[in-house]
């Protein structure tokens, strides 16, 4: 996954590893080291960056509050709800603090918005 950034395949490829994730498992850092971790920040950074501030979005759409770190509650929602792309989701914030697993629910968040990003 070298390079200025990632292919499609390869974003798919962490998103996919990233659902993959078990209870007791295996967490985001052993799908992605330190260095990858940074080039997806600065990659959705940009695109965060191009977007006004206030997003129009599209409908049907699934409202979800705040998921405080609770990975695997994340991944049963896009379970119940349907995986993106093919369903829009609107997250409102808090996706780190009281769980363990905060920096899987960003990653995902992160890849998902990377390859996704309308």
């Amino acid at each position: 996954m070298a390079g200025a950034g990632y292919s499609p395949a390869d974003l798919d490829k962490i998103i996919l590893d990233m659902f993959e994730l078990k209870k007791g498992g295996s967490a985001a850092a052993d799908i992605l080291p330190e260095a990858e971790v940074c080039k997806l920040c600065d990659m959705a950074k940009a695109i965060l960056q191009r977007e006004d501030n206030v997003k129009a979005v599209k409908t049907p759409v699934i409202v979800v509050g705040d998921v405080h770190g609770q990975f695997f509650d994340l991944l049963e929602l896009f379970e119940i709800g349907g995986r993106p792309p093919f369903h829009n989701y609107l997250f409102l914030g808090d996706y780190v603090d009281r769980g363990y697993y905060s920096l899987d629910c960003v990653l995902l968040l992160v890849a998902l918005k990377v390859r996704y990003p309308d």
